[in-house]
């Protein structure tokens, strides 16, 4: 691992993906549990570009459905690092219909955090995030805040 830090633009991901019959539910929408595996892969994707070694999921802390997906849609999903800790990396995914006009609508927002791994599975320091501009710095702050939810959550399971 590099000791120095990235910027979230360095590690941005965005996958498109049309959606298809095997796709679909008996509802005629798209599964959750698909799009959770595209986010879920996004996710990982982003951080690795952002960590330089493997990672492992640790936690999908917020996964919000705005609106159902229908058969034939086309979704841009688009990964940005938004905090990194010690180890972990909390990872911004949003999930876009994108119409056949290019205009682009949000159907679900996810925040997941990654563990970066050394070769022998361990966690491993991760490098600093390095926001460039407002819109990161607040995202930066947002991921600090629930970083802090996160640490008193397990401080009160355990």
């Amino acid at each position: 691992m590099e000791s120095t830090g990235k910027a979230p633009s360095q590690s941005r991901t965005e996958m498109v993906q049309i959606v298809y019959n095997g796709h679909i539910n008996g509802s005629r929408r798209l599964f959750g549990g698909k799009l959770m595996e595209w986010i879920d892969t996004v996710g990982a994707v982003v951080a690795r570009r952002h960590a330089g070694c493997e990672v492992t999921t640790a936690a999908v802390d917020s996964l919000r459905f705005q609106e159902g997906v229908t058969l034939n849609s086309t979704l841009v999903l688009v990964g940005t690092v938004t905090y990194t800790g010690r180890t972990s990396m909390e990872v911004q995914v949003e999930t876009f219909v994108e119409h056949l006009s290019g205009v682009r609508r949000r159907v679900n927002l996810a925040y997941l955090v990654f563990v970066a791994l050394d070769e022998m599975g361990h966690p491993t320091p991760v490098r600093p995030i390095l926001p460039e501009t407002e819109e990161e710095q607040a995202a930066f702050e947002a991921g600090k805040r629930r970083q802090e939810l996160r640490r008193q959550r397990r401080s009160e399971n355990y």
